[in-house]
């Protein structure tokens, strides 16, 4: 089982994975993951991405993908992956065709979560996160018992400076652009499948396993 899962911020996809994680029973590989681990390893790729991370430029596609190559053909991807983060463009896609041609393997299932950006703009503004212990709430789908005070622990409930309608509208614009062509690409393929993200988490997942499965 190796799947690609889409989502535009907020959609749910770190959610999802967990889920898809404990029912595959195969590692959820983010871009952020596969560079900390690199770096922490000193692997020649992890020292070439910590070069121009700690300069703070872009990281080139070569060392990511090589940062991709190198993970993808560890042992506990055997069994399948969930990749998620990587590819970002179409360049980074044919690359990823060619590692896991080269590992033998192929993409089972291109899997998109797809949420319209309003509501994905009301699910960021009303985000609320505790200041100790990282709870997250929402002022409309999950408000904690007392206004502005988490259940968890009784701090105070703060909400992050990029959460809102502003900073959101940019970003999801930005994903759309750049992913338009991948969702492209994939549906060439034969192996995209968007789900609606709109649903409860359980559905969501449901849906999910479902096309997995089918």
């Amino acid at each position: 089982m190796h799947i690609l899962l889409m989502g535009p911020p907020g959609a749910g996809k770190g959610t999802q994975a967990a889920e898809l994680v404990k029912a595959f029973q195969i590692p959820h590989i983010s871009t952020g993951d596969m560079f900390r681990a690199a770096i922490k390893e000193g692997t020649e790729m992890g020292k070439q991405a910590k070069s121009y991370i700690d300069k703070g430029q872009l990281v080139p596609d070569e060392v990511t993908i090589g940062i991709v190559r190198d993970r993808l053909g560890q042992d506990d991807c055997k069994k399948g992956f969930i990749l998620d983060g990587f590819p970002r463009t179409v360049e980074q896609a044919d690359a990823l065709t060619g590692i896991l041609k080269d590992l033998g393997l192929s993409l089972t299932r291109v899997l998109n979560i797809n949420v319209p950006a309003s509501d994905l703009i009301e699910r960021a503004v009303g985000r609320r996160i505790c200041k100790k212990c990282g709870a997250t709430y929402h002022t409309k789908f999950n408000p904690p018992k007392k206004e502005g005070i988490c259940d968890e622990c009784g701090s105070e409930l703060f909400q992050r400076a990029d959460d809102n309608a502003e900073t959101m509208k940019n970003r999801l614009s930005v994903y759309e652009a750049s992913t338009k062509p991948l969702i492209d690409y994939y549906k060439k393929a034969g192996l995209y499948t968007e789900v609606d993200g709109r649903q409860a988490i359980d559905k969501v997942t449901a849906d999910l396993i479902k096309v997995l499965q089918g």
